[in-house]
C-alpha cells in the first residue's frame, strides 16, 4: 500500500482495533472511547473489510482475536506509539493554561497515603487539568501501560512491556499499626500472637510479611483480609486487630485518630515503589512535567508518629 492508498484508512479504525484487541468486549470498547456500542460494532466490520479476516470470534460469552489480528497487531501498536509520541512532542505545555487529561496508575498504597500532597500541588500549577485515577498493582500495570489506558504508573513492579521506563522512587518502609491503649511496642511474640489483618487486592491471606517471618521461624495469624487501606482505620479502633502497612499509608491512617504506628518487631525485607511510563511518553513535554511532580511528591520520606 502506498501512501495515496493510506489516505483511504480512517486512522480512528486502527485505534479501535488496538482497544478491540486488549477488551475483547464492544460495550467495553464503547466505553474507553466514549462511544456508542452500534459505532464500535459498525468499526469492526469496516476492519473485518479491511484486513479481510474476522479478528475477533465468539468464545463463549467472551470473543478471542484471530491469529491474523494478534500479528496485525504487533505491527500497528509501534506505528501508533510513534504516532502519538510525534503528536504530543509538538505540543508545547504550559501547566497554567493546560486542558490536559492525565491518566495515572496508582497502587491502594500509592494512592491512599501519596496522592492527597501530589494531587494538591498539581490543582495549584495546573488548575485547569483532568486526571483520571486508576486502581493498578503489579499484575495490572503491564497490561494497562500496553493499552495506553494509563501513561505512568506508581506501584510495586515486575515483568513490565518492553517499551516500558522505569524509576525507583523510594523503598517501602512498614509499620504495625495498632488501635489498643496498651503502652510500649509489641514484643515479635505478641505481635505473633495478635490477630492481623492485611489489605489484599486479591484475597490472598499471605504476603512478603509472612515470609520475613518465616525467616525468624516465626508465624502470624491473619483473621480478616480487605481489599483497600481506607478501611483499616475504622476496622482497628479499640480492637486487638493490628495491620503491617507501608509507613506512608501508616502516616495518613494514623493521622486524627485514635491508632498508632509502631516498627515491626522482627526485620522486614523492604520492596521497592516505582515509577513506570510507557516510552512513548518519554519526551512529551505534558508527562515530562506530570512525572517530575510524582518524583518529588511520592518520594519523600515521611515521619510517621508512634
Amino acid at each position: 500500500m502506498n501512501r495515496n492508498d493510506l489516505r483511504r484508512v480512517d486512522l480512528n479504525l486502527l485505534v479501535i482495533f488496538e482497544a478491540l484487541m486488549f477488551e475483547r468486549n464492544l460495550t467495553r470498547v464503547a466505553e474507553k472511547l466514549f462511544m456508542g456500542q452500534p459505532a464500535v460494532s459498525a468499526a469492526l466490520g469496516r476492519l473485518r473489510d479491511l484486513f479481510d479476516d474476522p479478528l475477533l470470534l465468539r468464545n463463549g460469552r467472551g470473543m478471542e482475536p484471530t491469529a491474523r489480528a494478534l500479528d496485525i497487531l504487533k505491527e500497528i501498536q509501534p506505528a501508533l506509539d510513534t504516532i502519538s509520541g510525534a503528536v504530543s512532542r509538538a505540543k508545547d505545555f504550559d501547566p497554567s493554561t493546560s486542558t490536559e487529561v492525565f491518566r495515572i496508575g496508582l497502587s491502594d498504597d500509592a494512592e491512599f497515603g501519596l496522592l492527597p500532597p501530589l494531587l494538591t500541588q498539581l490543582r495549584e500549577e495546573a488548575p485547569g487539568i483532568i486526571v483520571v485515577v486508576r486502581r493498578a498493582n503489579y499484575l495490572l500495570l503491564p497490561a494497562l501501560l500496553a493499552s495506553g489506558e494509563i501513561s505512568v504508573g506508581v506501584s510495586y513492579t515486575t515483568d513490565l512491556p518492553a517499551n516500558a521506563k522505569r524509576k525507583k522512587l523510594r523503598d517501602i518502609g512498614c509499620k504495625v499499626l495498632r488501635g489498643d491503649s496498651r503502652p510500649g511496642p509489641l514484643t515479635l511474640d505478641e505481635y505473633c500472637a495478635r490477630p492481623h489483618a492485611m489489605v489484599s487486592f486479591s484475597g490472598d491471606l499471605s504476603g512478603n510479611i509472612d515470609l520475613d517471618l518465616a525467616k525468624v521461624g516465626r508465624a502470624r495469624k491473619v483473621v480478616l483480609a480487605v481489599p483497600q487501606f481506607n478501611g483499616l482505620r475504622a476496622l482497628l479502633a479499640g480492637t486487638e486487630l493490628i495491620a503491617t502497612v507501608p509507613d506512608y499509608a501508616a502516616c495518613a491512617l494514623v493521622e486524627g485518630c485514635a491508632l498508632r504506628a509502631d516498627d515491626p518487631p522482627f526485620p522486614i525485607n523492604e520492596a521497592e515503589l516505582s515509577m513506570v511510563w510507557s516510552g512513548v511518553h518519554d519526551n512529551d513535554p505534558a508527562e515530562r512535567w506530570l512525572r517530575a511532580r510524582i518524583n518529588q511528591f511520592m518520594s519523600q520520606a515521611l515521619d510517621v508518629a508512634p
